[in-house]
């Protein structure tokens, strides 16, 4: 099943999309919560019961404007150098545990949303990223575990100011990674019974039609797990959290000439399975 987070006049709502519909899941089933963070709060339960709502609820007439799956997440944890050729292109080994950052929620941005290239960069790259959202939340949360607190996966974008992450004193990874509208992520969050094998999903970049970046999850370092239980170990995760589990190589730091975001640019992440999450730039 595919989830999405849709703009109303109350705020955010939860909806499924069916064959290229929006099914309001509150509307069609008021005993479930109105928001997809409020939703995924309830695991496997609640996303059966979304299910058995899509299916007896009506279509949304009009437009709809889509948010990020979750807009609003508590924390954005962010994942670096965990696919073995990037670590190498970045010009590091591959590290011997998962190196985590992590984003401000103001990073948030929806499909079709703008990147909006700050005035004080001019060394915005791109990354294509696989991103989990948890359902169940836990602490020190075991590994053999940990799949089990996944509600869902999205394509995910990590833009980055590589001026402010890499040259700035003291090498500013977190505000360099934290710009508004830095971590775009959706449209839709895809649940694990439909998504198939996480480690295994095709994933590429697009930069004006041209695939820049094409790899696929089996080549990550660290996986989703191992990642969540590490994590787990410092903080408490809560429903509604996102994790960008890192890039594949092909980011455009590394190319000769390198490559870097500019105002006009379209940039699209595709997943097998997940759908494509677009974005402009300006």
């Amino acid at each position: 099943m595919k989830l999405v987070s849709y703009a109303a006049a109350g705020g955010s709502r939860a909806a499924a999309l069916i064959d290229g519909r929006y099914i309001d899941l509150n509307a069609a089933d008021p005993t479930l919560p109105i928001t997809l963070k409020e939703l995924v709060a309830l695991g496997p339960e609640g996303l059966t019961r979304a299910a058995a709502a899509a299916k007896a609820g009506k279509p949304l007439a009009g437009d709809v404007r889509l948010l990020a799956p979750i807009p609003d997440p508590q924390k954005v944890l962010c994942v670096g150098l965990n696919y073995a050729d990037h670590a190498r292109e970045s010009g590091v080994e591959p590290p011997p545990e998962p190196v985590f950052f992590c984003k401000f929620p103001t990073a948030v941005a929806a499909h079709d949303d703008v990147i909006r290239l700050p005035k004080q960069s001019a060394q915005v790259d791109y990354e294509a990223e696989l991103v989990v959202v948890i359902g169940r939340g836990g602490r020190d949360i075991p590994k053999e575990k940990a799949l089990e607190h996944i509600a869902g996966y999205c394509p995910g974008h990590d833009v980055s100011a590589r001026d402010w992450q890499l040259n700035k004193p003291g090498k500013q990874w977190l505000l360099g990674k934290t710009f508004d509208t830095f971590a775009p992520y959706g449209p839709a969050l895809t649940t694990p019974d439909e998504a198939g094998d996480p480690h295994n999903l095709k994933i590429q970049l697009r930069l004006n039609g041209k695939t820049l970046q094409d790899s696929t999850t089996a080549q990550l370092i660290f996986k989703l797990d191992e990642l969540i239980a590490y994590v787990s170990q410092v903080c408490t995760l809560s429903p509604g959290d996102v994790i960008f589990t890192g890039t594949p190589p092909g980011v455009g730091m590394a190319r000769k000439p390198q490559v870097f975001l500019k105002p006009g640019d379209v940039a699209e992440v595709e997943i097998e399975n997940l759908g494509t999450l677009r974005n402009k730039c300006e």
